[in-house]
């Protein structure tokens, strides 16, 4: 019966040339819609890595003082005294624009951040996160992490049981903070675990992206599940037709297996306790920090923070 249907209906050359030229029609508007915009910040716009080629794992923890920001800021200072330009900061704005419409309007897009390329999408749009899962091909069971712009932010999405002097000393920086999760965040992310993972990087872009929409943003790097971390926007080309944005902000560190480790994440949800869940780019100067600044236990728990 459908059959019959069609073939009085559609099938005739008048009706059906009317039908395909509305099905093309549609096709097109769609792909406007997720037309991907590539957008190229200037040469070292933001940031870091802070000293080209080097993740902080290769320094010595005596070099830390203390304070794991200020070894980053002091290494960033070495950077912009090699003559460093920056970018227009009429050209950031607009490029900062028009990434926080694609995100409000519940799209994924990709950002550079201080250690690899990441995948960010607003971790409030349970919808946008299912996409991001989808990009990347991501086990349903594996958590994501939520970026922000400011420590303050941090108190808005986790239960922090820790001295506000020890999240300074660690963020903004290569670092990922588990921590029991707030109640006003979204429960349709990680609604398996009770605990999130927190990152501010130490790239203004992606900072300033965060205050600028208002809320916490979901995170995970630029790549398909279980392949390479990414450290260059072609490296994840094949994604880019899923997202809305693409942020070029040039090649992060040395392109070598060292620079592509991602953040160090340490668990701190157990009071006087640390948990390395990740070694990532900067153990080291993270352990010596908790450690010895802080006197945290180390121990061990299974929490599979994906990648």
């Amino acid at each position: 019966m459908r059959l019959v249907w069609f073939v009085a209906n559609i099938a005739t050359p008048s009706r059906f040339q009317r039908f395909w030229t509305k099905r093309q029609a549609e096709s097109t508007v769609m792909c406007k819609e997720l037309r991907t915009r590539v957008l190229r910040l200037g040469p070292r716009a933001f940031n870091g890595p802070l000293l080209e080629g080097v993740c902080p794992e290769v320094y010595p923890s005596n070099l830390l003082g203390g304070n794991l920001h200020k070894y980053w800021k002091s290494m960033q200072a070495t950077q912009s005294a090699r003559g460093n330009q920056t970018t227009n900061p009429a050209d950031t704005e607009s490029i900062l624009e028009t990434t926080v419409q694609a995100l409000k309007e519940g799209q994924v897009v990709a950002v550079p951040t201080d250690t690899i390329y990441g995948l960010a999408c607003l971790a409030q749009n349970s919808e946008a996160v299912g996409k991001v899962y989808d990009i990347k091909g991501r086990h349903s069971g594996k958590p994501l992490a939520i970026c922000v712009g400011e420590v303050e932010d941090v108190y808005k999405c986790c239960k922090v049981t820790v001295p506000e002097a020890l999240l300074r000393d660690l963020l903004p920086g290569p670092v990922t903070l588990v921590m029991e999760r707030s109640d006003k965040l979204n429960q349709d992310l990680n609604p398996f675990t009770s605990l999130v993972g927190v990152r501010i990087p130490d790239h203004a872009f992606i900072r300033q992206l965060s205050q600028m929409c208002g809320e916490p943003l979901a995170l995970t790097s630029a790549n398909v599940t279980s392949h390479t971390s990414t450290v260059a926007v072609h490296e994840f080309q094949e994604l880019w037709s899923r997202l809305a944005v693409v942020v070029d902000g040039g090649p992060i560190g040395d392109q070598t297996p060292q620079s592509r480790l991602g953040s160090t994440v340490v668990d701190l949800s157990a009071t006087g306790k640390y948990c390395i869940i990740r070694p990532g780019c900067a153990l080291s100067p993270t352990v010596t920090l908790l450690e010895e600044r802080y006197g945290l236990i180390r121990w061990n728990r299974n929490w599979d923070g994906g990648d």
